[in-house]
């Protein structure tokens, strides 16, 4: 069995420095009939690039002192802190207000309240030492890496470092940027993240963007509608939005003129006669016409700019996040479209005419409709909302569109 490398250890003197001296008290046995809070985690699902969703469980511990941060963090679902070995009066302390599991940095490692060791800490300053990742002791079942502020080492070449190894490897993050980079690298990222923080900010911004991730893979409820009404209706400002992510046949934005109902604009990823293919846009609609984003929110088309995000979604229902590249408005000529679910509710889309622009239909697999060739009877899928917003947040209200 290997032994803890050298630099598998935090320096004593660096983390006084930091976190300053604390009283040391008796803290309570660890039982080990209990399950550990620290072994629990949180489903975040994504989508890969063959478009398979997949579910993984993630994890978050906390490094903090400030009791703010504590039950921030503590309210939204994170319970494993981490603790200076002489810091046992502090966890003492928090344990008796929120249910907590504190861990204790001690001889390179993490260590319950029972002295048994959790995860082994892995300091790197180059890129050699991740290959030590793979080498290290089998007592622990996780691995927290400390980068030591080396930006060199990308997130990326962590995770590819830990193909293969069996343990959890954590990374230890001062921003929900940084936490976000691990979460993210390769596609499968890392089992979980560290958060050292003194901000209760950090906390909130982190769990927002989980909460966003959790929507990626899970299924929206589509709903048939037929096409009662199509008629041109003059020139209006149109907005295609180019995204970071290519879409496949079947793949659009929800988009819609009422918030009652959203159309499935389908991409442009098709091959058409006048034009080729552009799988990263999508002819979205007017300026005016909202558009879902993550967090179960609308935006204006016209509020969408470079670095926000979308909702892409398929015929089936499935859903996914992606970047907005880029916004481009445009003078074009408009047409109108009208349909009617199977209530006979009434929603309403304005789209730019043209053979590039289509509609998502309620027929066969990827079955995509080009405005220029919809006719009344067909068939599109829209998604039924609530009926109003508020800042792109769903409320309960009487409202009338039309």
């Amino acid at each position: 069995m290997a032994a803890f490398f050298p630099s598998a250890s935090l320096r004593q003197s660096d983390i006084e420095g930091k976190l300053g001296a604390c009283v040391v008290a008796h803290f309570p046995p660890h039982n080990k009939k209990a399950t550990p809070i620290w072994q629990s985690g949180f489903s975040v699902k994504s989508m890969c690039s063959s478009g398979v969703s997949k579910s993984r469980k993630k994890q978050v511990w906390i490094w903090t002192q400030k009791k703010e941060v504590m039950t921030a963090a503590v309210e939204r679902g994170w319970h494993t802190f981490i603790f200076q070995s002489d810091c046992r009066e502090l966890a003492s302390q928090w344990t008796s207000m929120a249910l907590l599991s504190p861990l204790f940095v001690e001889d390179g490692g993490l260590f319950d309240g029972g002295h048994i060791i959790v995860a082994t800490l892995f300091e790197v300053s180059s890129p050699k030492q991740l290959k030590n990742l793979q080498l290290l002791s089998d007592k622990a079942d996780n691995v927290v890496v400390d980068l030591l502020d080396w930006q060199v080492i990308p997130a990326e070449n962590i995770v590819a470092a830990i193909q293969g190894t069996q343990k959890t490897v954590f990374a230890i993050s001062k921003t929900p940027s940084e936490a976000q980079l691990f979460f993210e690298a390769l596609e499968h990222g890392l089992g979980g993240v560290v958060l050292k923080t003194e901000e209760v900010d950090a906390i909130f911004q982190l769990k927002e963007y989980l909460d966003k991730r959790n929507n990626q893979g899970s299924l929206l409820e589509l709903t048939k509608a037929t096409v009662t009404n199509i008629q041109m209706v003059g020139m209006g400002d149109r907005v295609c939005v180019d995204l970071c992510s290519l879409m496949r046949p079947g793949e659009g934005i929800l988009v819609g003129c009422f918030a009652r109902g959203l159309f499935l604009i389908h991409s442009e990823c098709l091959e058409s006669n006048y034009i080729s293919s552009r799988p990263f846009r999508v002819n979205a609609g007017p300026v005016h016409a909202y558009v879902v984003v993550p967090g179960e929110k609308t935006s204006y088309l016209s509020e969408l700019k470079a670095g926000g995000e979308v909702v892409v979604v398929d015929q089936n229902g499935m859903q996914r996040t992606a970047i907005v590249g880029r916004v481009k408005i445009e003078t074009r000529p408009l047409i109108l479209i009208e349909v009617n679910d199977d209530d006979q509710i009434s929603y309403t889309m304005i789209l730019q005419n043209a053979e590039t622009v289509a509609l998502v239909g309620a027929g066969h697999q990827n079955q995509a409709i080009p405005v220029t060739s919809l006719k009344l009877g067909d068939e599109v899928l829209l998604s039924v909302q609530g009926g109003a917003r508020h800042t792109g947040i769903q409320i309960n209200e009487f409202i009338v569109e039309k």
